[in-house]
């Protein structure tokens, strides 16, 4: 049974690593072809293929930048990248369930699958790594490993999502939305800030579809953060900088084209948002309170959960020290968005309790 699961497994994870690897390899070989090299070594589209596979898998990256050997960390990576693993890993799984065609084979497949793909990531994590830049191999079975068996339960039989978890990722859902609509019109009210950013980069015609695709995949670590700035607890553009309704500390910004979307200085009425946050928290105990206290709790430690773990993977360094610091901090978003969704909870459960109470 062991020696059937492993047979099948293994090819499908083959299949699901070359399913992305490809056509990131053939991208990044027209790109390098477009851009020139000085020594066309056919070497380096064929590593940036194998780095952009990694990083779609949020595998961080050191960094020695030339000439000056300059030390840097490549940390803040896209989430929106994950949707391609996620493709991936489902397709081959899903195969590789229907060769075995036995249920009961089903949770062995999915833990062999996983642990095969976590150890190809890994192999092409350390055996990619060159003097300047370096995957850090030894997190990605950390990170891989996770991301390949949650992915995998959400393939073949299994159970329906619990009411908790349909509530928490509804509430998680609609706060992702409102600030992605505040970050779509901040977007356009500074369209000419997006365009300068673009002209300095100078992408050219091949150039500027990869980075308008790179700046989509870029938009939900931007959708995290417009969440933050509303909830009051801001982020950061690189060390030594904050961004918040209230305060305004920034004196550049890298030429990111979404980063036109940020304010020019404090826009104290943006605190406004954390009436939102706290209505979703109302919103989400009008929705689970008739059930039970218990699915309630669930519900808003689950979002709690979702929440954090957005912010973590929203934020990172971006390639120098300088830049050490971009996104959201996690325990200042946390505090904030969590701490106003259980203002939302607690006001929903005791206010009627208290015009009940005057009532009599």
């Amino acid at each position: 049974m062991f020696t059937r699961v492993l047979l099948v497994s293994v090819p499908q994870v083959l299949r699901s690593v070359a399913l992305l690897l490809l056509p990131i390899s053939f991208i990044a070989l027209i790109a390098w072809a477009t851009a020139g090299s000085a020594t066309g070594n056919m070497d380096d589209p064929l590593r940036a293929g194998l780095w952009i596979w990694l990083a779609a898998h949020h595998i961080p990256f050191s960094l020695t930048l030339s000439p000056a050997g300059i030390s840097g960390l490549l940390s803040y990576l896209p989430i929106g990248a994950l949707i391609f693993p996620i493709f991936a890993i489902r397709s081959g799984l899903s195969r590789t369930l229907d060769n075995l065609n036995d249920t009961s084979l089903t949770a062995l497949a999915r833990v062999l699958f996983s642990f095969w793909y976590t150890l190809v990531a890994t192999a092409i994590s350390y055996f990619s790594a060159t003097e300047s830049v370096t995957p850090i191999w030894y997190l990605t079975p950390a990170i891989v490993g996770p991301l390949a068996l949650l992915i995998s339960m959400s393939v073949g039989r299994r159970a329906p999502l619990t009411q908790p978890i349909l509530y928490s990722s509804r509430i998680i859902a609609l706060l992702l939305g409102f600030s992605s609509i505040i970050l779509g019109v901040s977007l356009l009210l500074n369209l000419a800030t997006v365009k300068y950013l673009t002209q300095v980069l100078q992408p050219g015609i091949f150039g500027g579809f990869l980075l308008l695709f790179l700046n989509i995949l870029y938009l939900p670590n931007f959708a995290v953060a417009t969440l933050s700035y509303i909830s009051g607890a801001g982020f950061a553009v690189g060390s030594e900088t904050f961004i918040a309704p209230w305060s305004y500390r920034s004196s550049e910004i890298p030429a990111i084209p979404l980063l036109g979307a940020l304010p020019t200085g404090t826009l104290p009425w943006a605190l406004l948002g954390i009436v939102f946050i706290v209505t979703a928290g109302a919103l989400l105990t009008s929705w689970t309170i008739s059930l039970s206290s218990k699915i309630l709790l669930q519900s808003f430690f689950i979002a709690s959960a979702i929440f954090l773990i957005l912010a973590a993977l929203s934020g990172g360094q971006l390639l120098t020290q300088s830049m050490g610091s971009v996104g959201v901090s996690i325990w200042q978003a946390g505090i904030a968005v969590i701490g106003e969704l259980a203002i939302g909870v607690a006001l929903a459960i005791y206010l009627p309790r208290i015009s009940i109470g005057r009532g009599r």
